[in-house]
């Protein structure tokens, strides 16, 4: 496993940008009876979602979140050292996503940006490689641009994914903070599991073709979708995280030596409230300590984590010292959590793109 410990360094200021258009997934019925359509939607407890226009990518989302970001925090350009691009929905093959959010966001050449392809835990890879940076004496501010478009890659066709997904972004200033305290972070692998959450083609294994862009019947459940269309294994990735996730929540507490009862908020990945409502009761978790937005945003991949604490916390992390501990969990296999400190966090109000 690999642990991570930092001191002095966190998020100072936060933003989110959503796609105005939303979702209700009650009338989500073009291709389900109504009454399958409800009995899906009260299981999983995602009400509506926000899908982007086809003309919006995850980079025009971050954008978003960026500017309201700079905007609202009267934030120096030029003072931003690093930009992390957190997405599995990216613009292009090559180049990276995060030199064209470089250039469009007019930050200095002198600034260093790649890309990270991670998925459901992807923010607290991020998190990692930023508060990394931040031990470093020259490196002063990492910009976190996580987004995605997951609305683009699941097909309306496959109930087992069509009532799950939606989009959004968020956009993360981490930054040297003294008196802030230590960080912990625990992030682990298993990819003997990659085949639980997969696109079989268009990438360079299965190159795209006129065969794997063709919609086909998948099982007996008459679900249809492409080769390059997502897919997931729910019971078998409900089974994966319920072994795994609890344990790893347990593990960070006792690596940090923060007990879970002084928490202050539990924020986990916005998977869909039957796996989420396990860890809570499994872990004996106060209800009242576990935020939400899953109703209203959809699970949103790697953007639901600080996309909760934008939605949820706005108000409750300003001007005060809080204790957060965050879980991902998703595609690769890939879990982790962290437990951080946040002092006077600016969270900027909601965008809609």
């Amino acid at each position: 496993m690999a642990i991570f410990k930092f001191n002095d360094v966190g998020i100072l200021a936060m933003a989110a940008a959503v796609p105005k258009n939303e979702i209700d997934n009650y009338t989500y019925t073009q291709h389900f009876p109504p009454k399958e359509v409800k009995m899906v939607v009260d299981k999983i407890g995602i009400y509506k979602r926000r899908f982007a226009e086809e003309n919006i990518c995850a980079s025009d989302l971050c954008y978003a979140a960026a500017q309201q970001l700079f905007t609202q925090n009267n934030i120096d350009k030029n003072s931003i050292d690093a930009l992390i691009f957190v997405s599995q929905t990216p613009d292009y093959r090559m180049p990276a996503t995060s030199v064209i959010l470089q250039h469009k966001l007019q930050l200095s050449n002198n600034c260093l940006t790649f890309d990270i392809s991670i998925g459901c835990a992807g923010f607290l890879h991020a998190l990692t490689v930023a508060f990394s940076m931040l031990q470093q004496k020259n490196i002063h501010n990492v910009l976190i641009l996580d987004g995605e478009t997951r609305s683009k890659v699941y097909s309306q066709k496959d109930r087992t994914t069509a009532f799950i997904f939606g989009d959004a972004a968020v956009a993360a200033l981490c930054t040297n903070i003294n008196g802030l305290g230590e960080s912990y972070f625990e992030i682990m692998s298993d990819g003997s599991q990659e085949n639980l959450i997969k696109i079989d083609a268009g990438g360079y294994r299965m190159p795209s073709n006129i065969y794997t862009i063709q919609e086909k019947i998948v099982d007996q459940h008459n679900n249809i979708r492409s080769l390059e269309q997502g897919y997931m294994h729910g019971a078998d990735v409900f089974n994966f995280v319920i072994n795994n996730v609890p344990k790893s929540i347990k593990n960070i507490s006792l690596i940090s030596g923060v007990n879970l009862d002084n928490i202050d908020y539990f924020i986990l990945h916005q998977a869909n409230k039957f796996i989420n409502n396990h860890i809570v009761r499994k872990l004996k978790i106060n209800q009242t300590k576990v935020p939400y937005n899953l109703d209203r945003f959809g699970n949103v991949s790697s953007v639901s984590i600080p996309l909760t604490i934008c939605t949820e916390l706005k108000e409750k992390l300003y001007q005060t010292h809080k204790t957060l501990l965050l879980s991902g969990f998703g595609v690769g296999m890939q879990w982790g959590s962290a437990i951080l400190p946040f002092l006077n966090c600016n969270i900027a109000n909601l965008v809609e793109v």
